[in-house]
């Protein structure tokens, strides 16, 4: 009886499945948000070469894969995913899913990117369904990759009987890239997931290949860190360091980083933006005369660019990035889901307008 009623249901086309999920290694597709292909491991972020140049906490977070995205192409009716994390790291004010797990966006006919669901960690070893009982069709896949951690392996899962192929479309656009330069903020703390990271809903709505090379605690105007940036063909350059930068910091270093890049591209925009205004800077006036001795030194050395007949060089005031409300932000700096979609639509038409 048993048997009947299994056979009859698959007739009818019932949701029951059966099929065998086969693993395929992810680094046989294209990987997105990279600055450099010159380093022998593949999620990583800078170049070989500065292993024992940079400074030891820069290179460690230059080991996370922050910005990162595999493309792929399947008919497969379930995708899931088996992934090992370099470090297993963990914080008190940001989720694993945000700093060592995986989301998995789809390419829609109406042009934009979906959200489907995101692969959440249990620890350094991890394997998770993302999605399943699908219809078989063809879709484009975009997965990305972990914020606060790196990777020492990933591979995609899909049916046995299913296919998984290069993308058929060039979606988001490689050919001239952005680039962001930046802090713990920008490497996308403390987005709820990796799509949320801000750096990632701009590339989203500009369809366009966004390179992270956000540093935790540590966007100190690395002269070396410059020269990895001028090596890209981007489209604009997006420079914020302030939060981390000291004031000394800014006027010893910020000339020379910015004209490191420009030697390179003499027209491409570089656009810089001002520390934000975080919510406890209302109340603690320490920091808050801290945040203004900040803001007017970016605008001082800003304004001297703009003198010497700089061209292509953009401000964003911060001013209105956080709303007025103080709700995005987890710790009063780093930006919540809220924060990261609120800074996204603060930048992201500058930035559309600057590639026009």
């Amino acid at each position: 009886m048993i048997r009947y009623i299994l056979i009859g249901l698959l007739l009818c086309g019932q949701a029951i499945s059966f099929a065998q999920i086969i693993y395929y290694d992810a680094s046989n597709f294209p990987l997105l948000g990279k600055a450099t292909e010159n380093n022998g491991v593949r999620y990583e972020r800078f170049p070989d070469s500065l292993e024992h140049i940079s400074r030891p906490p820069l290179w460690y977070l230059s080991r996370n894969s922050a910005g990162m995205a595999i493309r792929f192409h399947s008919n497969s009716t379930h995708i899931a995913v088996r992934w090992e994390n370099l470090f297993n790291n963990h914080m008190n004010h940001m989720t694993d899913t945000g700093v060592k797990g995986l989301d998995l966006y789809c390419w829609e006919g109406n042009r934009k990117w979906r959200f489907i669901n995101s692969a959440r960690p249990n620890g350094k070893t991890n394997q998770a369904t993302i999605i399943a009982n699908m219809q078989p069709e063809e879709r484009e896949y975009m997965l990305y990759l972990p914020l606060y951690d790196g990777l020492v392996s990933l591979s995609i899962g899909i049916d046995s009987l299913a296919t998984i192929d290069q993308p058929l479309i060039d979606y988001p656009i490689r050919q001239k890239p952005v680039v962001f330069y930046g802090t713990s903020i920008l490497q996308g703390g403390c987005a709820s997931r990796p799509g949320m990271a801000h750096t990632n809903i701009i590339s989203r709505r500009l369809n366009r290949e966004c390179i992270n090379l956000g540093f935790s605690g540590n966007a100190l105007l690395d002269l070396e860190v410059a020269k990895v940036i001028a090596e890209v063909d981007a489209s604009v350059f997006v420079l914020d360091f302030v939060p981390n930068a000291s004031v000394e910091q800014m006027k010893e270093r910020m000339e020379t980083f910015y004209h490191i890049i420009r030697s390179k591209h003499p027209d491409t925009p570089i656009i810089f933006i001002e520390d934000p205004i975080f919510t406890h800077t209302f109340y603690d006036e320490r920091i808050a005369k801290e945040v203004q001795r900040k803001n007017d030194t970016l605008k001082e050395i800003f304004n001297r660019l703009k003198k010497i007949n700089e061209k292509n060089i953009i401000l964003i005031s911060s001013k209105n990035m956080l709303g007025e409300d103080g709700e995005a932000t987890i710790d009063g700096i780093h930006f919540t889901d809220l924060g990261m979609m609120r800074y996204a639509d603060l930048v992201c038409p500058i930035i559309k307008k600057a590639i026009k």
